[in-house]
């Protein structure tokens, strides 16, 4: 996981966020509800990356624990 995937995932909802503008200005309910998805998408996946990056975390706490370091 990491800075790659924040990046990606950041990326991912600024996208959405320019579609769901463009939907708004251009008064397209389609691609504005479209950039909404996006966005819910992106934000799913930072959470998904938020739980992997803890457990990893806690696995290495328990390595470390078990190797003595």
């Amino acid at each position: 996981m990491g800075t790659t995937d924040d990046a990606k995932n950041k990326a991912e909802e600024l996208k959405g966020r320019g579609k769901e503008a463009a939907g708004s200005l251009t008064d397209d309910q389609d691609l504005k509800n479209e950039g909404k998805g996006d966005q819910a998408q992106a934000q799913g996946k930072q959470k998904i990356t938020e739980a992997a990056d803890a457990v990893k975390g806690k696995v290495d706490d328990v390595k470390d624990k078990l190797t003595g370091h």
